[in-house]
């Protein structure tokens, strides 16, 4: 699966995707990461890329052309390329997302800068548009890191045990469960006894029942949700 940011910083992204797993999974092949920097299409002498908003406004917007120009060209070279833009007002991405887009072949996250991106050139380019929370970050690139990090655990392949998927939170709309390793007792904290009597059915049970607790406790919004599917 290949992934490509259009991105002003493209240091930012090569250094994040260079260890643990998914630098393992670039190296076998199973996913590629390439940039795009929209500075390089820049028609201006200097490369800018940004200008003031019109009708007024702090601060400034990436203009249309060198987005156009970078976008234009990956479409003519990978048709089936499925463009993203990250921005606070999109839809909020969700692992049902993560899962989904791990079908396809080619994904273009689209960074944004400044104050944003001309509203044209989404209208223009784009197949979706997320944002990751309610919250305003100095540029797009961590979300676009994100949701290709939730992506492409779903690749198959790249996580070396494929059932960890199963049991991750969101899965079934609950978190995860509380999970525990050795040593048994900890700073006299010790934990569930059930656990360690390796009766993996109620073990199951057990976390089951954590799992609904703990998103009773941190996110009733999905605690409803499961209540109507269990």
């Amino acid at each position: 699966m290949r992934f490509t940011f259009v991105t002003l910083f493209p240091p930012m992204i090569e250094g994040y995707f260079a260890h643990s797993i998914l630098g393992r999974a670039i190296e076998a092949g199973l996913m590629q990461i390439d940039t795009l920097n929209p500075r390089d299409f820049s028609t201006n002498r200097h490369h800018k890329v940004d200008e003031p908003m019109i009708g007024g406004g702090a601060g400034m917007l990436m203009t249309p052309q060198p987005l156009d120009d970078a976008l234009t060209q990956i479409k003519e070279a990978s048709p089936e390329a499925h463009v993203i833009f990250l921005t606070p007002v999109g839809k909020p991405f969700r692992q049902n997302d993560a899962k989904r887009l791990a079908a396809h072949e080619h994904i273009v996250l689209v960074a944004g800068r400044y104050e944003g991106i001309d509203e044209r050139i989404i209208e223009m380019h784009a197949d979706e548009v997320f944002s990751v929370g309610d919250a305003i970050l100095t540029s797009g690139e961590l979300p676009a890191m994100m949701l290709c990090d939730a992506i492409s655990r779903n690749v198959p392949g790249v996580l070396g045990n494929s059932d960890s998927l199963s049991v991750e939170s969101f899965e079934e709309a609950l978190l995860e469960a509380p999970s525990f390793t050795k040593p048994d007792d900890y700073a006299g904290r010790g934990i569930v006894s059930e656990f360690l009597k390796g009766n993996h059915s109620k073990i199951a049970d057990l976390k089951k029942r954590m799992a609904l607790q703990k998103t009773q406790y941190f996110r009733p919004d999905l605690y409803q949700k499961a209540k109507g599917t269990l």
